[in-house]
């Protein structure tokens, strides 16, 4: 069950602009890489320590493939990409490295992930 409460928001830019309520979520904790670490050993044969020596790896070399320009694709959990915020030119030639803003990292959330957040049961809480 995810918890939310009601936030009063303006609109950004326009501060005569009508404020409006939106629901927000409220986060009960975090769980760490330990953590799942521990919850994958308890469901394998591993060890806590092998899964988390994996759960390492995978930190260290999937932002360095997503650097490469590869997509990282980690089966039903999802794929991390490289975007970018750019500015537009007139012409082809006038593109070049200028015209990028910022990187940005996109997620794309794999089948289960995607399942879960569109099956939420809500409760506001005051």
């Amino acid at each position: 069950m995810v918890r939310y409460n009601v936030v009063e928001i303006g609109k950004p830019g326009d501060p005569t602009a009508p404020r409006k309520f939106y629901p927000r979520p409220v986060h009960t904790g975090e769980i760490t890489l330990e953590d799942l670490a521990d919850d994958i050993a308890h469901t394998s044969s591993l060890t806590a320590s092998d899964v988390y020596a994996v759960l390492q790896i995978l930190v260290r070399e999937a932002p360095r493939n997503i650097s490469r320009g590869y997509f990282v694709r980690l089966g039903n959990l999802g794929s991390f990409r490289l975007g970018s915020n750019s500015t537009g030119s007139d012409t082809e030639e006038e593109v070049s490295t200028a015209n990028f803003l910022r990187a940005r990292l996109l997620f794309h959330p794999g089948r289960h992930v995607w399942a879960a957040t569109n099956n939420l049961t809500l409760e506001k809480i005051r």
